[in-house]
């Protein structure tokens, strides 16, 4: 596997258990334990940011003269981050309803 190729994977299993979180978050949320809703959203943002770190060391290595080839595998990369970032907005919007109907 080259270095592109498992930095896509890389991205893709971080973002991935990020977004896992997220949901479990909202679930765990719905439940009324709000403590552990925030761990778990915490939790997903610290593994967002690994996979968010990996996708900009690609970007500076692209912007640096380093022509990075646009694959399947890295459409698919980029579109997990960007459901994981939005699925990040939508957790936090989830658990502040749930603190307001557990008011």
């Amino acid at each position: 596997m080259e270095g592109l190729e498992m930095t896509c994977f890389q991205i893709i299993s971080s973002v991935g258990s990020a977004k896992s979180n997220y949901i479990e978050a909202i679930q765990v949320a719905k439940r009324g334990d709000f403590e552990q809703a925030e761990r778990l959203l915490e939790e997903g943002v610290q593994l967002f940011n690994q996979g968010h770190s990996a996708h900009a060391k690609l970007i500076q290595q692209e912007a640096s003269g380093n022509q990075i080839n646009a694959t399947l595998l890295l459409i698919h990369t980029e579109d997990q981050l960007m459901a994981a970032e939005s699925f990040r907005t939508i957790a936090q919007e989830f658990i502040d309803v749930y603190k307001k109907i557990h008011e």
